[in-house]
């Protein structure tokens, strides 16, 4: 899935780390998504990477002390306004305490303190460095200002010390700067399960009963969501590989294991948040609850083995012919407790002549909201990285086109927030 920033304007800040060489990862990522990139350097940051190489990569010229200029825009206070988000990766401890002191002695300390809009921190430090009290509560300073700290890893550290101090993958400093580029006032902080992939319905313990769902659909609108700010809870048979780590992801099997994941989710979706207003307000407790969703995305498996086996069976046993006895899986959208959830619900057809009019249907028969309908061709339609999708509600029906998934996610979004009035 390639995620489009066109038209969204990124600043990156470098620090003297021996990671400083990702950050050509990372600036290779917003570059690749259309977005405009700009580079801030430390003096330290260029001992590890020229400044000429993230002009290659940008086609910016990069601001670093003896590049900053004021007779253009290539300086500490104009670079910042320009841009929608800044990203500084890595950033190193020294660097993580300046910013919590408001301490302004570098090109890039400088830009930080002069720019208004929201930055993204990676830091990159050794392991007793980051642990360090005063980094610790510099951190803690940081999010409080609501800086958005992205978690280094634990593993080897170019120091020869093993623990936390690496620097997080690009991938997952991209989708955090994303984040904060793409974040909705209707989607932040709302609670929605997305189900996704093909339920697995055992045989034997080798064996499954199951579809040709690859669950990409679901991924893209998880990662949509995630991206607007959602709390999202993905259910999924297919992992959750490609998206953010911190997207709460449940695994799961059958059509029962998905029903009782479900089922909790919605319950938990359904409680309230606390906000920050009553945070600072000793005497009341305010909660905040805006209506959670359910997106239906998962192929269910409609029948499953009456009695599934332990071990595996073997074909000398079976003889020449198998026949296996089968019973209905739960109906998930009928089983549900739907109150209070807005629910979309996805259907794939194959019948032209009916396919529309069975997805309709379904917003009576399962008590839902709307239906994403797709007309399938035949089983070279699953795992494609494009779909066609209707949007199905009481009130109409809306074609939403063929596109990308995650374009599509993206609609469906736009069109599911019209479901609720808030």
């Amino acid at each position: 899935m390639q995620l489009k920033l066109k038209g969204k304007t990124v600043l990156l800040g470098v620090t003297g780390s021996i990671s400083a060489y990702k950050s050509c990862d990372i600036a290779r990522l917003f570059v690749k998504a259309e977005a405009d990139v700009h580079v801030v350097m430390t003096p330290a940051a260029e001992r590890f990477v020229s400044a000429l190489t993230f002009e290659a990569l940008t086609r910016n010229p990069v601001l670093t002390e003896n590049s900053e200029s004021w007779s253009s825009e290539l300086n500490h206070i104009e670079i910042g306004k320009k841009c929608d988000v800044f990203v500084i990766a890595p950033a190193t401890a020294n660097t993580i305490n300046k910013l919590s002191k408001g301490i302004a002695d570098n090109i890039l300390t400088q830009t930080a303190l002069a720019y208004s809009k929201e930055i993204v921190v990676a830091p990159a430090a050794n392991t007793q460095m980051l642990k360090n009290h005063y980094t610790t509560g510099s951190i803690k300073m940081l999010k409080l200002n609501d800086y958005t700290i992205v978690e280094p890893q634990d593993k080897l550290l170019a120091c020869g010390d093993t623990g936390s101090g690496a620097l997080a993958e690009p991938i997952e400093i991209f989708y955090a700067a994303a984040k904060a580029l793409l974040r909705e006032p209707f989607w932040e902080d709302r609670r929605v399960v997305v189900t996704g992939g093909g339920t697995r319905e055992k045989i034997d313990e080798v064996r499954y009963i199951s579809n040709f769902s690859s669950g990409k659909m679901a991924q893209a609108v998880a990662l949509c969501l995630y991206l607007k700010g959602a709390d999202v809870c993905y259910i999924t048979s297919t992992g959750n590989e490609g998206l953010p780590k911190d997207i709460y992801t449940i695994d799961v099997e059958s059509t029962e294991e998905l029903l009782d994941y479900t089922q909790d989710a919605l319950r938990v979706a359904k409680k309230g948040k606390m906000s920050k207003a009553s945070l600072n307000t000793p005497d009341a407790i305010e909660l905040i609850q805006k209506r959670p969703y359910l997106f239906m995305v998962a192929a269910v498996s409609d029948y499953t083995p009456k009695f599934p086996q332990n071990g595996k069976m073997k074909k000398t046993m079976l003889g020449e012919e198998w026949s296996i006895e089968l019973k209905q899986t739960p109906d998930i959208l009928s089983s549900l407790n739907k109150d209070g959830v807005t629910v979309v619900g996805f259907k794939a057809e194959m019948d032209s002549q009916n396919g529309l009019a069975n997805a309709k249907s379904l917003l009576e028969q399962k008590d839902i909201d709307a239906v994403c309908y797709n007309l399938l061709k035949d089983a070279s339609s699953f795992g494609t990285s494009d779909n066609e999708i209707t949007f199905i509600t009481k009130t109409g029906t809306v074609p939403l086109g063929k596109a990308d998934k995650l374009t599509l996610a993206q609609n469906i979004l736009k069109h599911a927030k019209g479901l609720i009035n808030e």
